[in-house]
């Protein structure tokens, strides 16, 4: 099913949008984020490795195709440094990794290269923005003092130890390792990283910690560091872990229904709300429980176990059977969105990337039960005649779209149902790790140290 809805997806998106960053599915136009400045071709460069593992080979080599002739950096506007990391960078080193074709490298690095500029500050800290043509770099107007974003900072680290270990040049992964350096030397407020950092004084900026948007990657990316370093990566291994207990101590709560959910810290105060984008912690908690210190394997696994229900039940308590933005833990309501602006559901994956996690690591048929839940639920209510589309309420009975096919549904929302329906065999996590993007990464192994660089 999942390949037949990759196929909707990718077919509007070719029909009416080619070459575009995204597809408008109801007025059947292209649509332009700010957040890739110029740059084009985000939906394409996004869906390459899904299109791959799918098996859809005439559409991955059209996709190919278009990168070749298509696919240009040299252009004068600003970009979301992170945006175009996760995206641009991670799809086409897992589009390389996974075919071998040799364009998508070039591209990778390429690209790489014009996001160096970014890191030019007192702390290297990186800027937010950059614009690729100049090299000038800010932060967002509207972060902490003129701060940077510590999932923005802390979600670059796979990708540039993997232009390193592709380019020969080690100055990416220099860049990402001195990123920790500071990171390290800095105090943390009860043991937790606030989400704004300050790249020119190298201090933190308001002390706001959240597990969901600002926060969520940077956690991510500690653990997955060490996994893809074969786990000898000791000081990501050792800051996820430490991280995780602050988390567990001053963010972690249940509700009197009984529901486990992770609360966001303001200043000391807890603010009872979860994100959507927070879902994906209960698949990093059983990803990351095998390695777990004194014996606390089995708390992890059942830590994600706990947040994987709470975020289906988020799901289960709307109109539609998909879950909102954020939702609230107060006032007598449990995993229900309470203001308006918070109902939306823009065809995000985090909930069904942590059902893959759970599926694989438990083998629990309710995961799977629950993803094709969600697979009904998008179907009825996301899917119309031009591709799949946000929604603007997911309490309401009627849907109000928003007329957006967001890259990332092909790149992660479909590939993580594909995946939680298909044999671990397929990207099995021993030899794969997964960008923030469902770009899958290999680990790499101790012994090939430089074997790309003796095959060229």
């Amino acid at each position: 099913v999942s390949l037949q809805m990759m196929k909707h997806a990718w077919d509007n998106y070719k029909r009416y949008a080619w070459g575009l960053n995204e597809l408008k599915p109801i007025s059947k136009q292209g649509h332009s984020s700010n957040l890739f400045g110029n740059i084009q071709g985000a939906t394409i460069v996004d869906a390459l490795d899904t299109l791959y593992i799918m098996e859809m080979k005439e559409e991955f080599k059209e996709a190919k195709e278009w990168v070749e002739k298509n696919l240009d950096f040299n252009v004068n506007a600003e970009i979301s440094v992170f945006e175009v990391n996760i995206r641009f960078v991670g799809g086409l080193l897992s589009a390389y990794y996974l075919s071998g074709e040799e364009v998508f490298r070039k591209k990778a690095v390429e690209l790489g290269e014009k996001l160096l500029p970014a890191f030019n500050t007192p702390t290297g800290i990186p800027w937010a923005l950059l614009n690729i043509k100049s090299g000038i770099g800010r932060n967002w107007p509207w972060a902490s003092g003129g701060s940077s974003i510590l999932a923005e900072f802390g979600t670059l680290h796979l990708e540039f130890v993997h232009l390193s270990h592709l380019s020969g040049n080690p100055v990416f992964a220099e860049k990402v390792m001195n990123i920790r350096k500071v990171l390290n030397r800095l105090d943390k407020p009860e043991g937790l990283y606030p989400n704004y950092l300050n790249p020119s004084s190298g201090q933190w900026g308001q002390h706001h910690v959240s597990i969901g948007g600002l926060g969520d990657s940077f956690y991510e990316y500690l653990l997955k560091a060490w996994l893809m370093s074969d786990k000898t990566d000791e000081e990501g291994k050792k800051m996820y872990y430490d991280a995780v207990q602050a988390i567990e101590t001053h963010l972690i709560r249940k509700s009197s229904g009984g529901l486990t959910y992770i609360a966001e810290w303001k200043g000391g105060l807890l603010e009872h709300k979860m994100g959507h984008l927070t879902c994906f912690a209960g698949g990093m908690f059983a990803l990351g429980a095998d390695g777990a210190p004194n014996d606390k394997t089995g708390h992890h696994i059942e830590l994600g176990a706990e947040i994987a229900r709470t975020c289906h039940e988020s799901y289960d308590r709307t109109s539609m059977k998909l879950g909102p933005e954020a939702f609230r833990f107060d006032g007598g309501v449990e995993a229900i969105a309470t203001r308006q602006n918070e109902k939306y559901y823009i065809l995000r994956p985090e909930v069904i990337e942590t059902y893959m996690y759970m599926w694989r690591l438990t083998h629990d048929p309710k995961y799977r039960q629950w993803g094709w839940e969600a697979v009904e639920a998008l179907e009825k209510h996301c899917r119309v005649d031009g591709g799949y589309s946000g929604i603007r309420d997911v309490y309401n009975n009627h849907e109000s779209h928003d007329d957006v096919q967001q890259s990332f549904f092909l790149s992660e929302t479909l590939k993580y149902l594909y995946l939680l329906f298909s044999e671990d065999d397929l990207l099995p996590f021993e030899h794969w790790v997964f960008n923030t993007e469902a770009h899958p990464l290999p680990v790499l192994h101790k012994d090939d140290g430089n074997k790309e660089e003796n095959q060229k």
